[in-house]
């Protein structure tokens, strides 16, 4: 029986989707390092804002880890495909980034448009987020 490939590796190597994935990467990074200025979180018990900053705090470096596998892995397709293992958090970081898109389009509130940055870039992001969250999860 023939040996599944993940296309998900092809479409992050040769195709450029590493930058939309390095891109929600750090928005998800910068996400986490404000949490505790974040409007859902300040509606939210004291407590659990507490949990959540500091589950936030011990993720940074797993952001951080991924960022540097992804570029290190970039120069040849064997390497890229040990991030396969890592795609239910590139999948966390593509839907962190397009969800706080959609939060600064819908709401207009300062903390996502600031969060966010240039919102004509982001915007066009949308449609890139979507089809990488499709295309890492391809296998032939």
């Amino acid at each position: 029986m023939p040996e599944k490939i993940w296309l998900g590796a092809i479409y992050l190597k040769d195709e450029g989707g590493y930058e939309i994935v390095l891109k929600s990467l750090n928005h998800y990074k910068q996400r986490l390092k404000t949490l505790h200025n974040s409007p859902e979180l300040k509606n939210a018990a004291a407590m659990f804002a507490s949990v959540l900053n500091q589950q936030a705090i011990k993720t940074i470096p797993e952001i951080d880890r991924i960022i540097q596998k992804i570029q290190n892995s970039l120069s040849e397709i064997k390497s890229v495909n040990s991030l396969i293992e890592d795609i239910s958090f590139l999948e966390k970081a593509l839907s962190c980034y397009y969800s706080d898109i959609c939060k600064a389009e819908d709401t207009g509130h300062e903390y996502f448009v600031k969060l966010v940055g240039n919102m004509q870039d982001a915007r066009n992001d949308k449609e890139t987020i979507r089809m990488a969250l499709r295309k890492i999860k391809q296998y032939s």
